[in-house]
């Protein structure tokens, strides 16, 4: 895997961070105390050619060095644009299946009050079904029977695709012992939210269907 930054990225989110502060380019230049002219020599050459600077760059910016080089993990998905000639291809349901795995997150949507919610969990497939585990008074604990939604989904914005997984059916607990000692075994079984999670709720669709992103 190549984790050298591209250029052409860093040099983006500096931009977006200059007009959120209202910054021209000679303004950061002081900020960074270097020459305007080599400010824009980094931003072409890329943090390779000089950490530091990158660095004082950061600095000025009220960054970390990893924010401005990586960007944020916490920034949400959908920033990029969208990548050239975009188009969406059905998927097959084997297709679907074998791209969600054996276990991963997901995001269940609850039928409530005023409207439906959603919430991420991390799940496994058994069965020809997804489970997951919550507690009885717990946000994500639907009533006996609820029509549901469930979503997986894996999107690259930076090349610009990705797929998308919806499976549409009902939730049931599961209360066998024997079926409950074979979901806890596992891999992934382990809330990642923590807490108490004794319940397993097991959503087997009745559809699923899905789409994958393609560029070019």
């Amino acid at each position: 895997m190549n984790d050298t930054p591209d250029p052409a990225d860093v040099a983006r989110r500096i931009g977006d961070r200059c007009r959120q502060l209202g910054l021209g380019d000679e303004a950061l230049a002081r900020r960074a105390a270097m020459a305007p002219r080599y400010l824009e020599h980094l931003r072409q050459a890329g943090p390779e050619f000089d950490p530091g600077g990158f660095l004082r760059i950061a600095a000025a910016l009220g960054l970390s060095r990893d924010e401005l080089v990586h960007g944020s993990e916490e920034a949400p998905p959908g920033q990029a644009a969208a990548g050239p000639r975009p188009r969406l291809l059905d998927l097959t349901e084997p297709e679907c299946w074998e791209l969600v795995g054996t276990h991963g997150i997901g995001r269940v949507a609850l039928p409530v009050q005023p409207g439906p919610v959603v919430f991420p969990v991390n799940y496994v497939v058994e069965g020809g079904s997804f489970a997951y585990r919550t507690g009885d008074r717990h946000a994500t604990a639907p009533a006996e029977g609820a029509t549901l939604s469930f979503q997986v989904d894996r999107i690259d914005e930076h090349l610009g695709r990705g797929w998308s997984v919806l499976a549409l059916g009902s939730a049931h607990y599961v209360d066998d012992p024997e079926e409950l000692e074979l979901l806890s075994a596992l891999p992934g079984a382990a809330p990642w939210a923590g807490g108490d999670r004794p319940r397993w709720v097991r959503v087997r669709p009745e559809e699923i269907s899905g789409r994958r992103l393609v560029t070019g």
